[in-house]
């Protein structure tokens, strides 16, 4: 059965469109709940009106069932009540590690790390050889910059499973931002090998936190550029050189300064890319005199924010 992953998006470059789960430069401040008013307001909405009527009794329902139904009100987007459900299940007997597991997934998502964090170092204490929950808690550890910590965690969970690319690419973004790029190179290999797509959205519902975000995003997109070149795929090479020249990484100046990015100066679509890069950034400088001379004199110097 396919295991599938929730995708963290964390502070990506500002030319990057995706919702970013976590703030880049400061730690994120957890989440309240919402308050019972608003509360009320989401169960007065139709989607809940189609969701309550069905969802079990926890003082009779099986632990199952009342898991499955915090699935569902997880993936309806009732976070609040969901949670509320997998505590049901866990006071009939329901598997303790798993539910808490989810449990703190779902907390990551209301961006209340510290409370993720202390679901995720119960599941491991009490279950080991449980890699999700290493590699969940290594996500917990990243969000909050603790690049030593996360690569520690996400260690633990490749030793565990080998063959999660999930895994393999959360190391590889903690070895990123900690600057070894030799062993980010080596765990973006080994994740690309085992899953092509592994960068790309993934969907979510699951129990497997991934990360596809960095705060050195345009650096990350050529890294990637540079691995999938390195394989001979040139539809994803250049699908990463755009991403990163997107992000405002001078990917001339990086490939001309690459062996492995090198020969694909010559490559037809990067040289149109890279001539449309050139065209758009001398039409800004054109435009930039009239733009400052529309201004208003204030007697202060402009800055750039």
């Amino acid at each position: 059965m396919r295991v599938r992953s929730v995708v963290v998006f964390l502070s990506l470059a500002a030319a990057s469109s995706a919702a970013c789960l976590f703030a880049q430069n400061k730690k994120p401040e957890p989440a309240r709940l919402t308050s019972d008013t608003e509360r009320a307001a989401l169960h007065n909405s139709t989607e809940w009106q189609l969701v309550q009527p069905h969802l079990p009794d926890p003082l009779t329902a099986s632990a199952a069932s009342l898991e499955l139904a915090g699935d569902v009100l997880r993936a309806r987007r009732f976070p609040e009540d969901a949670l509320d459900y997998y505590g049901y299940a866990i006071a009939r007997g329901g598997n303790v590690s798993e539910l808490l597991n989810k449990m703190g997934i779902t907390r990551l998502e209301l961006r209340q790390t510290d409370i993720a964090r202390q679901m995720f170092l119960r599941t491991v204490r009490a279950k080991k050889n449980d890699a999700q929950a290493w590699n969940n808690l290594g996500v917990t550890e990243y969000s909050d910059h603790n690049y030593n910590a996360a690569i520690v965690d996400y260690k633990r969970a490749t030793k565990i499973n080998r063959n999660s690319a999930v895994f393999h690419s959360n190391l590889a973004m903690a070895y990123f931002e900690a600057n070894d790029l030799i062993s980010a190179r080596k765990q973006f290999a080994i994740a690309i090998q085992l899953d092509p797509s592994i960068m790309q959205r993934r969907d979510t519902g699951g129990v497997t936190a991934h990360l596809v975000g960095s705060k050195n995003y345009p650096e990350m997109c050529f890294e990637m550029a540079r691995l999938f070149a390195r394989a001979h795929n040139l539809d994803s090479t250049r699908l990463w050189l755009a991403k990163a020249s997107e992000g405002g990484f001078d990917v001339r100046e990086g490939m001309s300064g690459d062996s492995v990015l090198r020969p694909y100066l010559k490559d037809p679509e990067v040289v149109l890319m890279l001539a449309n890069i050139s065209n758009m950034r001398k039409r800004s400088i054109a435009a930039a005199p009239s733009i400052v001379e529309s201004l208003p004199f204030t007697g202060q110097p402009l800055v750039n924010h």
